[in-house]
Order: C-alpha cells, then sequence, then structure tokens
C-alpha cells in the first residue's frame, strides 16, 4: 500500500468513525421508545448534468427563479427517492456555473456565453443540497472546450481564443489539448477556484479526456507530441502519460485545498479486454486505456482517486460488456487500494431495447451487493429518475433503499 492510499485509508476510517458515532447519539438522544435507523454510508448518488441542458437547468436563458425553483425539484425527488448525494456538472464546456475569473458564465444558464445569470448558482446549489442533507459534488468536464469546432464562436476574451496553441479541432467539437502543459495548468487552475471558494463536498471528473474515436479521424496533436513528448516512444503512451498527470495534480491539490473533499473520476466502463491484456476484464467493447487514453486501473492502484465510478451501463447479460463481468472485476481492482467502488448506473436506458425490463436496474443492486467492495451507485441522470426510470427507481428505493 503507497502512502496516499494509507491516508486514504485513514480518512475512511476517521470518516466511518464519525458516522458510527453520529448514529449512537442519535440513537441515545432520539424520538422516545425507539433508536434511531442508523443512517447508510452507502453512497446514493445522482447526476445532475448540464450540457445541451440535459437535467439542470431545462433550458437557456430561464429567470434565476425558474432555474432555482426547477434545481429545489430536482432535490426534492433526490430525498423522496433516498439519495444523500447530487453530482452536478459546474464547468461543462470551459465555461462557468459560478463567477469563475478563469473562464466565462455558460451559455447552458443564460443562453448567450459570458452573460451574468444574476445570482451565483453554484452557492446556491450547495446550499440547497446541505439543507437537505445532501452531498454536493462538483462536476467538471475538464477538455471539452465547445460543442462546435469553431472559436469564433466563443466570447471574444475566451481562454481558447487568446490561447488557440492550447486547442484542437476534433469531430466537430473543439478542445483544450491534453499534451499542453500550459493548458493543462489552466484547465487545473480553473477548477481549484470552484474548490477553493466554495463548500462542495467532492470534486468530480467524468470520462471525457482525450475524446472519443471518430472514425477516419486522427487526433491532431502530432506536433505537440513532437514538442512535449520526447521522453516517450509512442504518442500513444504520452498521451495517457498526460492524462495521469492532470488526475494525479488535481488530486494532490483538492486534498491540500481541503483535505476532507472527495476527489474521484467516473471512466468509461471498460479499462481494458482481456484479449488485449490478462488483467482486462471479460469483455469485448471499447477500452478506455486505448480510445481515450485513460489508464483508470492506473489511478486505482497508484492511489490518486478517492473513489471510482465506472459508467457500467450496460445490462446483466450483454454479450460484450456483460454488467455480471464487470463489477466482479471492478471489486477485484479496489480490492485493497483504499479506494472506494461506485457504480454508475445507466438510467437514461431504461425501457431501452436490451432494457425493457424495470427490474433491470433492481437487480444490479442485488448483484452489487454480492461484492462487498461495491460502496453505492451513482444514477445517471436525474431528468431519467423521473420520466423514464421513474417505475425502476421506485423499485430500487422499494427493494434496497427502503430501511434506511
Amino acid at each position: 500500500m503507497t502512502r496516499t492510499q494509507g491516508l486514504r485509508r485513514i480518512r475512511a476510517d476517521v470518516m466511518g468513525l464519525a458516522l458510527g458515532l453520529v448514529a449512537i447519539l442519535l440513537g441515545l438522544f432520539g424520538t422516545t421508545g425507539a433508536a434511531a435507523k442508523e443512517p447508510t454510508t452507502a453512497m446514493r448518488g445522482m447526476w445532475i448534468a448540464g450540457v445541451e441542458n440535459m437535467d439542470w437547468p431545462s433550458r437557456p436563458g430561464l429567470s434565476a427563479a425558474q432555474q432555482q425553483d426547477e434545481y429545489r425539484k430536482l432535490l426534492d425527488q433526490a430525498v423522496a427517492n433516498k439519495l444523500n448525494a447530487v453530482f452536478v456538472q459546474v464547468r461543462p464546456t470551459a465555461d462557468a456555473f459560478w463567477p469563475s475569473p478563469f473562464e466565462p458564465w455558460s451559455h447552458w444558464l443564460t443562453g448567450q456565453q459570458g452573460r451574468d445569470p444574476g445570482y451565483d448558482p453554484l452557492r446556491f446549489m450547495v446550499d440547497e443540497a446541505h439543507q437537505r442533507g445532501l452531498q454536493f459534488h462538483a462536476w467538471f468536464n475538464p477538455y471539452r472546450v465547445s460543442m462546435t469546432d469553431d472559436p469564433q464562436a466563443l466570447v471574444p476574451e475566451h481562454p481558447a481564443r487568446r490561447h488557440p496553441e492550447w486547442t484542437f479541432a476534433y469531430g466537430g467539437k473543439l478542445y483544450y489539448d491534453p499534451g499542453v502543459p500550459a493548458a493543462r495548468e489552466f484547465v487545473t487552475r480553473a477548477i481549484m477556484h470552484a474548490v477553493e471558494n466554495y463548500d462542495v463536498d467532492g470534486v468530480h471528473l467524468d470520462d471525457y479526456f482525450y475524446p472519443y474515436p471518430v472514425a477516419g479521424q486522427r487526433i491532431p496533436d502530432e506536433k505537440t507530441f513532437a514538442e512535449h513528448g520526447k521522453d516517450f516512444a509512442n504518442i500513444e503512451d504520452w498521451r495517457r502519460h498526460n492524462v495521469d498527470q492532470l488526475v494525479a495534480d488535481l488530486d494532490a491539490r483538492v486534498h491540500r485545498a481541503k483535505p476532507d473533499a472527495r476527489f474521484g473520476v467516473s471512466p468509461f466502463g471498460i479499462w481494458r479486454n482481456a484479449s488485449s491484456d490478462p488483467a482486462g476484464s471479460d469483455t469485448r467493447g471499447l477500452e478506455s486505456y486505448s480510445a481515450i487514453y485513460a489508464d483508470t486501473r492506473k489511478w486505482v492502484r497508484e492511489g490518486w482517486v478517492d473513489y471510482i465510478a465506472p459508467q457500467v451501463y450496460w445490462q446483466i447479460g450483454h454479450p460484450a460488456a456483460d454488467y455480471a463481468a464487470l463489477i466482479p472485476w471492478w471489486s477485484k481492482t479496489v480490492s485493497g487500494t483504499g479506494v472506494d467502488l461506485y457504480i454508475g448506473q445507466a438510467a437514461y436506458r431504461v425501457g431501452k431495447e436490451g432494457w425493457t425490463d424495470p427490474g433491470e436496474l433492481s437487480a444490479h443492486l442485488t448483484l452489487n451487493g454480492r461484492h462487498r467492495e461495491v460502496k453505492g451507485d451513482i444514477y445517471f441522470s436525474a431528468k431519467s429518475l423521473t420520466t423514464n426510470a421513474a417505475e425502476a427507481m421506485a423499485r430500487v428505493v422499494k427493494e434496497h433503499y427502503a430501511d434506511r
């Protein structure tokens, strides 16, 4: 066990003792006639996506009061579903849901990049979550700059326009180049401003590092590799090193600024297939290791994350990526590391092909229960839990959450 992993284990033990003490006190001083039930320490989270107005706000240009009303309803639904955490996207496309000195206000809020929404959404969202006893994890997309590849669509003062050498276009979108040290440092500083100035319980990255492959296109970073990759035999290992640096550096900075905050990543659900690496999973799908250059297993083994929340977005029995094969693999991966394992659940897929059984989600949690390393679940995403996955989530609550 590394020193970092040892420190994580100590933090986890201290948190467990604290929660246990709270439970004892509730039992001693709670309602007369019966001890209060011990609160669960398992993660029960929900992603709230801002990009393309997926979950919140429902559309750009709503008034501050309308945005706030929508958000409160999402939190109330989370409480009704007996969840205990929300993972809210506050930096979807190199923009901000708070008054950032580094990046412009998000156009997903107001419909116009750089326009002040008239209040501080991040402060409001953190406060509202905490008032309901919900953890608030700030979710950042590190490298995606724009859903279009035209820099002119950004406000003139946008850092990506002032530093075009930091960016590349790929697949119709614009990205910061992870191989440019100045760009990587800028992204880290932009994220840390929110961490240092708001009472967030965690810092969360999603699965977007290098962009997902687009057929017939190559990532245009050969010049960057020539300039910064001299110590590497091939561009693939260099790209993985670049992503490693972002994760390790953010981990260190987050814990330096907020020792009790949790830092974690929600990667694509397959690290490598066993056909590519004997240490890989019994799957036959896209690999985060070679597709987006995210060596997620290494991050766990090095202790660079407090938790890993793989997006295991397939059903039990899927021919290429069986949920029942991936959960044991991820459980073995985190075993003995001090890193917690949460499972990303695809609520958005309920009702679609392969997910017509409303009991599929509940069956996932039943399977998880056979693996002590699984410490909870996070559902993608908030809107689905009130629409297509409402019945499925009601079964999860009844069969797994009702007693706590």
